[in-house]
Formats: structure tokens, sequence, C-alpha cells
């Protein structure tokens, strides 16, 4: 059976490639490869005598990307790119000329049933990019207890009804555990009013805190956001896109305070009515670019 294209597209590739502004010759990394989109441009601009080092956490990504990216200057890696400095190492490299994070969800990720990232996915609730890696979103949310359980829905989701919805998570598991994404997301839209402002699903919060939990992302992206520096060459720059506040509060102010960073972008880069009306899940996205000072580590 052929597997389907990726269906994934990518946000702001235009202003990414040129906020990154590869040279002919140069090697950049993709820490979030996806469906590869990001990378193919990269690549198409560094050509033949360069290099796009294309990281991503999850194997099926990998898998997809090689056969899209077949011909390119790429090579790929399954790594969290909070360890990129171990990729280079590993690879040989001692730096590189751009680094670009995107990390929003893949389109690819959400139309897999069997991942549970769908809010009406009759699979398990797994949420993992690596489902080698850690436990399921599934089995912790059956295991903690209510208040930790909000805790840990307003901490990362910023829900304002995560006690509500805590109660009736912990309530509905002792006569049946909650194993699946339809099962949660049915569960949650009875306990947060739907918006009239917006069309975001009531179950959006809910789902975004367990994926951070799971993934340790915040976490991971505070390592990247360290650790970056010391892989780029002095003047050589870094691309992030994030999609919500707590990892666009992060990124802004690791660029502001970390003297090896230089700020680019003094305001976000925000898609354009086109590009959103094309691609919805584009519309929260905020691009921040710095470069690399020449201050030693």
């Amino acid at each position: 059976m052929t597997e389907p294209l990726p269906v994934h597209v990518s946000v702001l590739r235009d202003e990414v490639v040129a906020g990154i502004s590869p040279r002919n010759g140069g090697i950049v990394v993709d820490g979030t490869l996806g469906a590869g989109g990001h990378a193919r441009a990269l690549a198409e601009r560094v050509g033949p005598a360069g290099l796009v080092i294309g990281i991503d956490r999850d194997s099926a990504a990998l898998d997809r990307a090689e056969r899209l990216l077949a011909g390119l200057p790429v090579r790929l890696v399954q790594a969290n790119f909070r360890d990129l400095p171990e990729v280079l190492r590993t690879l040989g490299v001692e730096a590189v000329d751009g680094v670009v994070l995107d990390l929003g969800m893949s389109s690819d990720q959400l139309a897999d049933p069997a991942r549970g990232f769908s809010f009406d996915a009759d699979g398990p609730l797994d949420l993992r990019f690596d489902p080698t890696e850690g436990e399921p979103a599934w089995r912790l949310m059956n295991r903690l207890s209510a208040e930790h359980l909000a805790d840990l829905i307003y901490a990362y989701g910023e829900e304002r009804y995560s006690r509500r919805i805590a109660r009736a998570i912990v309530e509905c598991r002792q006569d049946k555990p909650i194993r699946t994404a339809r099962d949660l997301s049915q569960l949650v839209r009875k306990c947060v009013p739907r918006s009239r402002v917006t069309r975001i699903d009531p179950a959006t919060l809910t789902f975004q805190a367990l994926r951070i939990a799971v993934n340790e992302e915040l976490k991971s992206l505070e390592i990247a956001l360290r650790r970056i520096p010391q892989c780029l060459r002095p003047g050589g720059r870094v691309a992030i896109l994030s999609f919500h506040s707590l990892e666009d509060r992060r990124v802004k102010e690791a660029f502001r305070d970390d003297p090896h960073y230089e700020v680019l972008t003094k305001k976000p880069i925000r898609p354009g009515p086109d590009e959103t009306a094309a691609n919805p899940r584009a519309r929260s996205a905020k691009l921040r670019i710095a470069s690399r000072t020449a201050k030693p580590d």
C-alpha cells in the first residue's frame, strides 16, 4: 500500500529562509524537520556543496522526509534538538551557519489516528513525538491526582477551567480509564464553554498541556536556547517559530538576555492574511530571528 503524501504546509517558509540567509556551501540545521518543507528550501539555497542537517524526534517524520528530500544535500538524524551539540560532534561538524526550529505541530502527526494528536481520534491518547521515550499521555493522566492534573493543565495550557477539567477526569476514571483522544475531548468539551469569539476547540489547551508535559517541550526549548550559541559560528543565525505564548516568551527572553544573541527582529514576524487564509494553522505563528555575537562561550 502506498503511504499518503504529507499534508503539512511549512509556515512562513520564505521568511524563515530569508532570516537565516544561507550562503552557497553553508551548513544549516533544521532542528524540527517534520515534512521537510523548511529543509528543502534551505537545501536549495546551500546547494550541492552545502549541507542541511535535519533533526526530528519522530521516526515516522524522518522516514517521510527521507523520500521527499532524496537527491538534496540533507543529512537526517533522529534526536531531540536540545542535543544539537552532541549531534554535530557525532557528525564531525564544528559550527553551523544557521539553526531553524519550528515548534508547531505537524499536520501529518495530527492526521495519524494512532498517535492521539487529533481530538476525535479513536486511537490511544499517546501524544509523544518519539513513542519509544517517556510515558503516553493517557497513562500520565490516569495516575496524577486532581490537584496535580489541574496544576499541569493550567501551567502548560493556561486553561482557566483546569480545576473543573481535572475533577471531571478523576471522577470519570473511577469507572473507566480515559484511553483515547476522543474520550478526553468529549469530557473537556462538557467542562469548558465554547467561545463565541474564536473557533478554537474547547479541548485545545488541555491537549496542549498534556503534549508539552509528556514531551518535556518547554524544558527542551530552554536547554536548546542556552546551547545553540555554542553551535553557531559568529554571525550565524537562528530562526524560531513559536505557536503559543509559553514558547514565544522563552524565545523572546533568551534572545534579549543572553549576550551571545543579537536580536534581528524587534517584533515577531507574523503570517499575512493570504497565508492564514490558505493555512489556518499558521494564524498563531510568531517568528523571531537572532544572530550569534562574537562573544566567546
